[in-house]
This record gives structure tokens, C-alpha cells and sequence, in this order.
């Protein structure tokens, strides 16, 4: 079923509607959708590469509304869905390990969210559940979301077709190694602002 979904998800890259469709997967991926809306954005930047860094913002601003959503079904009606998104969409132990993140630094687990491998989803619900601060969430979520499509289309830009099979074997590692260096330089700042 899922790689039926993945196709499915391919073929609006061929339509007229592919920029509205990515706004969409992006807002749904953020609250329910188990397809990650960097499948649509690499396939419409290739075919497009002078359009990568739009179809990044398209799919960012579609990422942080499906947040925002997200958060609202955590805060507000988490009680009456948990059971369809813990059989359906994520487990008990992701949601409890992202609720414990929370717990120790809010901002830092949000902006994690952009890079793990764990589905934003999970993120954006338990932050409504756990009743993150949501300026906090907001924030984070642009600066994380807006990172990381903007390097996946940023790289396309830069490099075109060649580089689609690298994002794809290392998107992981590249991920958590901008993480790192992004978390470190925050350190660093905290560090010197604070002589």
C-alpha cells in the first residue's frame, strides 16, 4: 500500500496541478500522511531545476500550515483520534520518545524534527499533546521545515539530475550532519553571547 501511495505521489510531478499538489502532501505529510513531500519536491525541481528553490518555499510553507494543523489535533482533539494515528500512522513508542524530547528542550526537539528520521507528524501532534509553547513551535518548525527542503533544492539548483541519487543514499547522513553543525553553531552563539 505504501509504495502504492509513493507512486501515486510521483505521478503528480507530470501534472499542472504538481506545485498544488506539493503544497498539499507537504500540509498533509505534517499531520497524517505517511509520504514525505521530498519524493514530489525532487521530482518537480528535476524537471524544473531553475524552479528548485520555489518549489523548496511551496513545499516549507505547506510543511509549517500542516504543523500548525498537526498541533491542533494534538491540543485540541487528541483524545478522540489517538487510536487511528497509534494503529495507523506512527506507534506508541515514537510518540512517547518525541514527548519525552519535549520534556528536556522544546525548540531543540521541534528543530530535530526537520532532520530525523522520525515522521514530523509524530513532532507536530505531540507538541499540541504536550502543550509546547507555540511561538516556540512555530519558529523552530519554519527554521527546521524551511532547512531542510531548501537544501534538497538547493542541491538540485545547483547540481541537477546528478545529485538526486546522492540525496537519496545519503539524506540521512546529510541531515543529521546539518543538524549538528546548525545545533553546534547555536551553542557557539549561546556561548559567546553570554561572555
Amino acid at each position: 500500500m505504501l509504495r502504492r501511495l509513493y507512486d501515486w505521489v510521483l505521478s503528480w510531478a507530470d501534472s499542472p496541478f504538481g506545485t498544488w499538489a506539493l503544497f498539499a502532501l507537504a500540509v498533509a505529510e505534517a499531520s497524517f500522511f505517511p509520504v514525505p513531500p521530498d519524493v514530489l519536491l525532487i521530482a518537480l525541481a528535476l524537471g524544473a531545476p531553475r524552479l528548485s528553490l520555489f518549489f523548496a518555499f511551496v513545499c516549507s510553507v505547506g510543511s509549517v500550515v500542516g504543523g500548525v494543523a498537526g498541533y491542533g489535533i494534538g491540543a485540541f482533539v487528541w483524545s478522540q483520534v489517538s487510536d487511528f494515528f497509534f494503529r495507523f500512522v506512527f506507534t506508541q513508542q515514537q510518540f512517547d520518545y518525541v514527548a519525552e524530547l519535549y520534556r528536556s528542550n522544546a525548540f531543540l526537539a521541534v528543530f530535530a524534527a526537520g532532520f530525523t528520521p522520525i515522521p514530523y507528524k509524530v513532532f507536530t501532534l505531540a507538541a499540541g499533546v504536550c502543550e509546547v509553547n507555540f511561538p516556540v513551535f512555530l519558529v523552530a518548525s519554519v527554521v527546521s521545515r524551511s532547512a531542510r527542503f531548501f537544501i534538497v533544492g538547493g542541491l538540485i539548483a545547483v547540481f541537477g539530475a546528478p545529485i538526486k541519487a546522492f540525496i537519496d543514499r545519503y539524506f540521512n547522513a546529510l541531515a543529521i550532519l546539518f543538524f549538528l553543525l546548525l545545533a553546534g553553531g547555536f551553542v557557539v552563539i549561546r556561548a559567546w553571547t553570554s561572555r
